[in-house]
């Protein structure tokens, strides 16, 4: 249900942002290459509408960074806190073993 709950919203979302554009369904199919049911179904909130759809909308709109942004690794506050916990306490040199740095 989360993830349905959520496509809805996104296509909700995205016909809001085309409305307040002033742009034509068939307008917003032609610009991501698209038919004008999968715009429509997109808008309803259709599971099967694959997400590469949902990605050219965002471009469209000029907000593509948003979907760039979503696991951005480098802020993953929960796996970097997993990472760290399993970092070794201590680091060992072996011998004969030339230095890191």
């Amino acid at each position: 249900m989360p993830v349905e709950r959520a496509i809805r919203k996104l296509g909700s979302d995205i016909s809001l942002a085309r409305r307040r554009r002033h742009i034509s369904q068939a307008s917003l199919a032609e610009r991501m290459g698209a038919s004008l049911s999968t715009v429509r179904r997109m808008e309803k909130g259709d599971l099967r509408v694959p997400i590469h759809f949902f990605a050219r909308a965002l471009h469209v709109f000029g907000e593509i960074q948003a979907l760039e942004q979503l696991l951005d690794t480098a802020r993953d506050e929960i796996g970097l806190t997993l990472m760290d916990e399993r970092l070794p306490k201590r680091v060992r040199s072996t011998p004969g073993a030339p230095g890191a740095l």
